[in-house]
């Protein structure tokens, strides 16, 4: 039992890893916000923690495609930079979440079919949907159910 939990945590931990681009730009649709938001938000939604190590430089590398743009705010105690989505950001929000949404149904119209497919994919897909609901900005984790 301990082990299937462990490795349900591993493949969704994975699926986290692969998914956090867009996971990212899924909040900043939502509402533009500082690295550490998105830190702690990722932490409470999904219950994996990831550092400022990951975070940061994903940012950057969205922010140098176009996806997500900075402002720096001067007019708190601490300077925070700030992102937000941008029209390309958004478009490709768009296509990935309309990718995953046609995997997800391709696997369960074969699963219902009858087919015997083994798909922890889906089990955890189905478990971090869960972990989203109580979220309403989590699109993905909603229309993943």
């Amino acid at each position: 039992m301990l082990r299937a939990i462990n490795s349900q945590k591993e493949v969704s931990t994975k699926l986290m890893k692969g998914l956090l681009d867009l996971i990212i730009l899924q909040f900043l649709n939502a509402q533009p916000m500082h690295g550490y938001q998105i830190i702690t938000k990722i932490r409470k939604n999904f219950g994996v923690y990831f550092g400022p190590s990951t975070i940061y430089p994903l940012l950057g590398t969205l922010e140098k495609k176009g996806y997500v743009k900075s402002e720096w705010n001067m007019s708190n105690e601490r300077p925070r930079k700030i992102y937000s989505l941008t029209s390309n950001g958004q478009s490709m929000l768009n296509f990935t979440e309309e990718s995953l949404n046609l995997i997800c149904r391709k696997i369960s119209i074969q699963t219902n079919a009858g087919m015997t497919v083994e798909s922890p994919t889906q089990s955890t897909v189905s478990m971090m949907a869960k972990k989203g609901r109580s979220d309403p900005t989590n699109r993905l984790a909603f229309e993943m159910r």
